[in-house]
C-alpha cells in the first residue's frame, strides 16, 4: 500500500496511547521508539520533510516506517529478520554432535578439546566451539563428588538439622571438629610486599616444619568457638578436648555435640568418658556427610583469612618451636561486604627478636606468627593462638 507525501495517519485513541508508551520508555530501543515518533508526527499533520529535519533523518525513511505502519500496525515498527547465511547444521545434525561429544571419548586423551572434537566431527573449530558454549559443555573440567552409603542417612539429617533449627531447651548444641595436616611452612626467600600494578610474591618452594591440629567446637546460637591445638589428633587429644569443653561450659546445661564419623570420636575410652559424663550427647553425620556439620564453615573462614596473615611481620616466643595461635571463644563474622577491620600492631622485644600482634577487633582473635615460618592449610596460612593450650 502506497502512502502519499503529504497524507495523514488517523489514530485511535488507544493507537496513540501504544505509540506514545513505545516512545517514552527506556525499555524500548531507540530505533522502536524513533519509528513511533515518526508515525505520531505524521498523525498531527506534519510533512516528511519537516518530520526527517526534526529527527534528522531522510525522506524516504519516514516514508518507509509510515508506510510500514499503515499496512502492519504496531507489529511494523519492528525490524524483521534479515535473511542471513542459511544454518549449515540442521537441528538433528546438531543434537547427533551433542550426543557424540557426551558419550564418547577421543581416542589416547581422556577428553575433548575443541580442536579435536572438530577433526573428529568434521566441523570447523568455531562451529565446534559455539556448540560447547551453547550447550554448556567443559570436557575439560570436572567436580568431585560422594553419595553417603548410610543406611540411616535421612535420620541422621533429620536430628543434626533438628537440633540446628529446633534445639532443646537448658541444652548447648556445639559443632565439633579438628582440622589436621595444618602445616608449618618456611618460604626460602622473604616475601615480596604488594605493590601498586603487582601482586604479592612469595616463592614456589619452601621448608616444611612438621604439622599440628586444630580442635574446634562451635556454638551454633552465638557464633562462640572453644579451640585447642594439638600435635596429633588421636582419642586422647580428643578426650583433653572433650574434658575442655566441659570445663568452659556451664555445668547445669545438656551438651550437644555434632561429629563426623572419625574412628577416635567412637574409641573405646571415648565411649567409656562419655559414659562417666551423661551430660554430654554425640550425634553423628551420616558418612560422607561432613558438610552438615557448621564447624567446617568456621574452618574456612579461618583458611580464607590465613592469606591476610601472610602479610604480616614474622613473630616469635625464646623457644625454637613453632607458636600455635588460636582464640578460646571467637564469635563467628556476620559480613556482608568481607570488610577487615585495620590491623593494631602491638610491638614489643622476645629475645633478639620483635613481636607483632595483629587484633581482629571483629572476632576477639589475636594473629602472630614466627620469623619467615607461618602455619599453612593447604596453599594459604593459618596462624592461630596459644592461649588455650595446656599449661
Amino acid at each position: 500500500m502506497h502512502v502519499r507525501a503529504d497524507a495523514t495517519i488517523e489514530l485511535s485513541k488507544d493507537q496513540r496511547a501504544e505509540l506514545e508508551k513505545l516512545a517514552r520508555s527506556r525499555r524500548t530501543a531507540q530505533a522502536v521508539a524513533l519509528r513511533a515518533r515518526i508515525v505520531l508526527m505524521t498523525a498531527e499533520g506534519i510533512g516528511p520533510a519537516a518530520i526527517g529535519e526534526r529527527l534528522g533523518i531522510s525522506q524516504p525513511t519516514v516514508r518507509k516506517w509510515r508506510e510500514r505502519y499503515v499496512e502492519q500496525g504496531l507489529a511494523g515498527l519492528r525490524s524483521e529478520l534479515r535473511p542471513g547465511r542459511p544454518r549449515s547444521l540442521d537441528d538433528q545434525r546438531v543434537a547427533d554432535l551433542l550426543n557424540q561429544a557426551l558419550q564418547t571419548r577421543p581416542a589416547k586423551q581422556t577428553h575433548w578439546s575443541v580442536r579435536s572434537f572438530a577433526a573428529e566431527a568434521n566441523i570447523s573449530k568455531d562451529m565446534a566451539h559455539r556448540l560447547f558454549r551453547a550447550a554448556g559443555l567443559q570436557p575439560h573440567r570436572s567436580r568431585s563428588f560422594k553419595l553417603s552409603n548410610d543406611p540411616a542417612f535421612v535420620e541422621k539429617v533429620r536430628d543434626i538439622t533438628g537440633l540446628y533449627l529446633n534445639p532443646p531447651d537448658h541444652a548447648l548444641v556445639l559443632c565439633v571438629d579438628e582440622k589436621s595436616q595444618i602445616q608449618a611452612l618456611e618460604r626460602t626467600q622473604p616475601v615480596l610486599p604488594m605493590g601498586l600494578g603487582y601482586v604479592e610474591g612469595i616463592t614456589h618452594d619452601y621448608v616444611r616444619h612438621g604439622t599440628t591440629t586444630l580442635f574446634a567446637a562451635l556454638d551454633v546460637a552465638n557464633g562462640q568457638v572453644i579451640s585447642r591445638v594439638r600435635a596429633q589428633h588421636r582419642h586422647q587429644e580428643f578426650l583433653d578436648f572433650l574434658r575442655q569443653i566441659d570445663k568452659q561450659t556451664p555445668a547445669e546445661l545438656d551438651l550437644h555435640l555434632i561429629v563426623d564419623n572419625y574412628v577416635t570420636h567412637k574409641h573405646a575410652k571415648v565411649k567409656a568418658w562419655l559414659a562417666r559424663h551423661p551430660r554430654f550427647h554425640l550425634h553423628f553425620t551420616p558418612t560422607y556427610s561432613s558438610w552438615l556439620n557448621q564447624v567446617e564453615r568456621w574452618f574456612a573462614l579461618i583458611t580464607e583469612r590465613a592469606t591476610a596473615a601472610t602479610r604480616l611481620p614474622a613473630c616469635a616466643n625464646s623457644s625454637s618451636k613453632l607458636s600455635c595461635l588460636c582464640s578460646a571463644t571467637t564469635p563467628m563474622p556476620h559480613r556482608s561486604n568481607g570488610w577487615l577491620p585495620p590491623i593494631q600492631s602491638c610491638r614489643r622485644s622476645s629475645g633478639q627478636r620483635n613481636v607483632f600482634l595483629r587484633q581482629d577487633t571483629s572476632c576477639d582473635v589475636s594473629i602472630g606468627c614466627s620469623p619467615g615460618r607461618v602455619w599453612e592449610t593447604g596453599v594459604t596460612t593459618l596462624q592461630h593462638s596459644q592461649r588455650n593450650s595446656p599449661g
